[in-house]
């Protein structure tokens, strides 16, 4: 089985080829825009391992929550190689990739949302799988609620962009790894799980999870936060 994954949500973009549990990745070049780094990627990555676009079985992506415009450049590659061989698309929550590049069985993931706010979900592991517990949410740093009790470590770069956010995590004793991102990688191997349990979808009905439902603060908004307006 051969699974390609496309990972854009944050500046750290990314691709993966898996093939029957072997994965290889390749990042995209930093400060340039996904939207013409991503292709020249998948034929690199392709080339790499000898194989060709016809010979995937599918095609993953981080589906979200991250940042809007490289959600929907991963989406549209997807979707649009995914057409062109005839294949399935496989979504995958951008904060389960996190959790499962965690050493750990709990993990509440932390992705910086911009706009002072944060994309929280709490996992646990459950085999080879991961269960969430709760809803994904998107709050400020002061206001995610963080897991109490023994097992729990944090995961995220939000905890280095807020350092209240990483107070508090320290203060309950949540062991952090603020070095986790979403990747390809990880991407990858859940969709293979995903797909071999008929988690496929028709690429028209692909699409990115946002959870925030606006992108930029009102003139009002940034002043009432001491912004600029």
């Amino acid at each position: 089985m051969l699974i390609l994954a496309l990972e854009t949500s944050t500046d750290r973009g990314s691709c993966a080829l898996w093939r029957d549990g072997a994965t290889t990745e390749r990042l995209c070049p930093a400060g340039q825009p996904h939207s013409e780094t991503l292709l020249p990627l998948v034929q690199t990555i392709l080339a790499e391992n000898g194989t060709s676009l016809a010979a995937v079985d599918a095609v993953a992506f981080g589906a979200g929550p991250g940042a809007f415009t490289g959600l929907r450049v991963a989406c549209g590659v997807a979707q649009g190689l995914a057409v062109g061989i005839g294949r399935q698309v496989v979504p995958v929550c951008t904060l389960e990739a996190m959790a499962a590049d965690c050493p750990e069985e709990r993990v509440v993931t932390l992705l910086d949302a911009r706009m002072n706010e944060v994309y929280a979900a709490c996992y646990e592991r459950a085999g080879e799988r991961w269960r969430r517990a709760g809803d994904i949410v998107v709050a400020p740093p002061a206001a995610v609620a963080l897991p109490e009790g023994g097992g729990w470590v944090a995961a995220g770069n939000a905890l280095a962009a807020y350092p209240l956010l990483a107070e508090r995590v320290a203060t309950l004793g949540l062991a952090p790894y603020p070095q986790v991102f979403p990747s390809a990688a990880r991407v990858a191997e859940l969709a293979a799980l995903a797909w071999s349990e008929g988690g496929g979808v028709d690429p028209a009905l692909a699409a990115p999870l946002y959870v925030r439902d606006k992108v930029a603060r009102t003139v009002a908004e940034r002043l009432a936060g001491g912004g600029r307006a």
